[in-house]
């Protein structure tokens, strides 16, 4: 059976990712468009996307970390265990979780060190980015309480 991320795990993601309805560059350096959808080849969008386009590409991207994390982490997770780890995915893609140390200790149920492992994750350009960190606690906190405001 697949797992989904919840509402509570989409609301993180809007949270941190911010509505932009033109094209930026995030961060990472990727351009970049609604809730954090990143713009694949020949993927385009003249006008503004709007917030029920940006809805759409958002729940996309969240079932596609959403099922990466059910591939990667074939183990019983807690709805909130399960939300922190899409949100992570979301953001740093399934490559950074499959060679994490976090997925190892997830695997292990090592839950209490799994969730400080988020707080690695916090740089961009070899520089911790604020932003990153605040999201980083969010989803650490989510990871072990269930919920994250």
């Amino acid at each position: 059976m697949q797992r989904h991320i919840s509402e509570q795990g989409l609301a993180l993601i809007r949270h941190f990712e911010g509505f932009q309805p033109r094209p930026y560059a995030c961060p990472g350096g990727y351009q970049t468009i609604g809730y954090g959808h990143v713009l694949q080849a020949g993927e385009d969008y003249p006008a503004d996307l709007t917030l029920r386009q940006a809805e759409a590409l958002l729940r996309e991207d969240a079932a596609r970390a959403s099922a990466a994390v059910d591939h990667l982490l074939p183990v019983a997770l807690s709805p909130g265990q399960f939300d922190a780890l899409a949100s992570f995915v979301f953001n740093l893609g399934a490559g950074a979780l499959q060679r994490s140390t976090l997925r190892q200790r997830v695997r292990r149920g090592e839950h209490e060190a799994a969730a400080r492992e988020f707080l690695r994750w916090i740089y961009a350009g070899g520089k911790p980015l604020k932003g990153l960190l605040r999201r980083r606690l969010a989803e650490a906190r989510l990871y072990e309480t269930g919920s994250w405001p």
